[in-house]
């Protein structure tokens, strides 16, 4: 179901509004280049400063522009039960192949919590759900237990995006999950070490700016072509590090986006710019890596 490569969309801004011409291209640029779905309106694509009338706009810019090249994966959670089955309903009506519910953020509910709220979301949409467990960010995280129980009592309930940093959760999840449900990871930078060890694709960050070589990595992985698989990793690792070390997503990625001449880097705050130091160190980084010029 959720096999490949998935590109966390970015948002482009022009002067303080979505700029859909780029969106559209950016989507464009994604699938010509291998991606094997995109998921707009997740943390990269800053959702929590998107109104709710320009989230689902941006969810329907993306089924339209995708046209059935590929899935949309729509990121649809919120810290708001309520709020989170609106976003999933229009997203199914508006046509997406799945949706991305992030762990709520600053709640800190508990498991018992998590549970009831992903199951009254589950029981209100027939589309696929990926569940996404951020503990950076959320405070919490999804135990596999819950998710265990999540999948027995909700069949759509069919995937985790992993992004905890550690490997192994991926082993924790496929000795106590069927193989049905999937695992993916949610940092680019442990793509190759999840899959070795049982996940399906990766939710990229960094696919915004090289889908290419992150469909070919995800590619070589799920053949078991570990040494294609390596010579590729090595060539992403740095970019994969800049993007995390830098700023807080989606802030490098955005300057990179900018400095490629795909989006602007405008931002929505409380998110900045990266300060002069930092935004010089990415510069550096994208011409070692020959991207400037890449279209």
């Amino acid at each position: 179901m959720f096999e490949g490569a998935h590109t966390a969309l970015i948002t482009p801004f022009l002067d303080g509004k979505i700029d859909e011409s780029s969106l559209r291209d950016l989507i464009d640029f994604q699938f010509d280049n291998g991606i094997s779905g995109i998921v707009p309106c997740g943390t990269t694509g800053e959702s929590p400063t998107l109104s709710n009338d320009e989230h689902k706009r941006v969810i329907e810019i993306a089924i339209e522009t995708t046209a059935g090249r590929g899935k949309v994966i729509a990121g649809t959670g919120s810290n708001s039960t309520r709020e989170a089955i609106n976003m999933t309903q229009h997203a199914q009506k508006a046509g997406a192949d799945a949706v991305l519910l992030v762990c709520p953020y600053y709640n800190k509910p508990s498991q018992e919590g998590l549970y009831q709220h992903y199951k009254a979301i589950a029981s209100e949409t027939d589309l696929p759900i990926m569940l996404y467990s951020i503990p950076g960010r959320s405070v919490i995280e999804i135990t596999v237990e819950t998710q265990l129980r999540l999948h027995q009592d909700c069949p759509n309930i069919m995937a985790m995006k992993e992004a905890g940093g550690k490997e192994t959760r991926v082993e924790e999840i496929r000795e106590l999950l069927p193989k049905e449900y999937e695992v993916l990871s949610g940092d680019d930078a442990l793509t190759l070490p999840f899959m070795k060890k049982g996940a399906v694709g990766v939710v990229s960050v960094a696919s915004n700016l090289i889908p290419n070589q992150l469909s070919k990595l995800v590619s070589h992985l799920l053949n078991k072509d570990y040494s294609n698989a390596e010579i590729v990793d090595d060539f992403c690792k740095p970019l994969f590090q800049g993007l995390l070390s830098l700023d807080t997503n989606p802030v490098p990625i955005k300057e990179a986006m900018a400095l490629t001449g795909k989006s602007t880097n405008e931002l929505r705050l409380p998110l900045v710019g990266l300060n002069h130091e930092n935004k010089n160190k990415l510069i550096d980084l994208v011409s070692r890596l020959n991207l400037i010029d890449d279209k």
